[in-house]
């Protein structure tokens, strides 16, 4: 059994400084997890996109190698969220998976930009890579916010072996609605577990949602968040996946 916890982490006007210390202390709250995941830019917050350049690091900046440390002092994968990259003189939102030495096992850069009422689809350059990566608790899948619109990757996903989809996220109000449909219809087309992290409070004047959740490859809320910070606690039994796939077989039954 892994167990899994989701920091749905709020998000005011501290400092960058201020919210690493933070989510630090957080994660030293999860000591005992297999897995952890943080939310979507959590470290400057998603709408503070005049930000995004100044507070742009690579993957060896001050944010990743503070998670990194994390991930190794309690023993545990950390999906360390998204944070702005900086890369030969383009800016991604850029996605990193630790093992439970610290070290970077996976690199995901969001490709589906959010241009409603977002300038991240002016400000940073687009992913092109779909990323899957196989660890000793099941074959993990990342995605990030806007991605859970798209159908198309989370087969992507599928087809590359993918078990357990992991979901960063400054999912806003007032789409609550959609949010908590695709977490679970995501689920239940791939009979995949989906693990999420969404944001809560207001960033330049924009209301998070929160509502993390894990889902199981039936589509079943095991557990959820409401408005508020909070540690989401949950746990995966891998070899359900198989089950699931073996008794309702339509993943076996695609024709597309």
């Amino acid at each position: 059994m892994v167990k899994t916890a989701s920091i749905q982490l709020w998000i005011g006007e501290e400092s960058k400084a201020e919210r690493i210390e933070r989510v630090e202390s957080l994660l030293d709250q999860v000591k005992g997890a297999n897995l952890v995941i943080l939310p979507e830019v959590w470290n400057i917050g998603y709408f503070s996109f005049d930000l995004y350049s100044k507070e742009s690091e690579t993957v060896n900046g001050e944010t990743a190698q503070r998670m990194s440390q994390k991930a190794k002092e309690h023993g545990f994968y950390l999906h360390m969220g998204s944070f702005i990259e900086h890369q030969e003189g383009k800016l991604f939102n850029t996605s990193l998976l630790f093992d439970p030495n610290g070290k970077v096992i996976a690199k995901y850069q969001k490709i589906h930009l959010f241009g409603y009422g977002s300038l991240e689809s002016k400000i940073l350059s687009r992913g092109a890579e779909v990323v899957v990566v196989e660890t000793d608790i099941g074959k993990i899948g990342m995605c990030t916010c806007y991605d859970l619109r798209f159908p198309e990757l989370f087969r992507s996903m599928l087809d590359r072996g993918a078990e357990i989809f992991l979901v960063a996220s400054g999912w806003p109000y007032p789409r609550l609605e959609h949010w908590l449909m695709f977490n679970r219809v995501r689920a239940i087309e791939n009979s995949a577990y989906l693990l999420s992290s969404n944001c809560v409070g207001k960033n330049r004047g924009t209301q998070f949602c929160g509502h993390s959740m894990v889902v199981d490859p039936w589509g079943v809320i095991s557990a959820s968040g409401g408005d508020e910070e909070c540690i989401l606690w949950g746990e995966i039994e891998i070899e359900k996946v198989s089950t699931v796939r073996r008794e309702f077989p339509a993943v076996r039954d695609r024709v597309l």
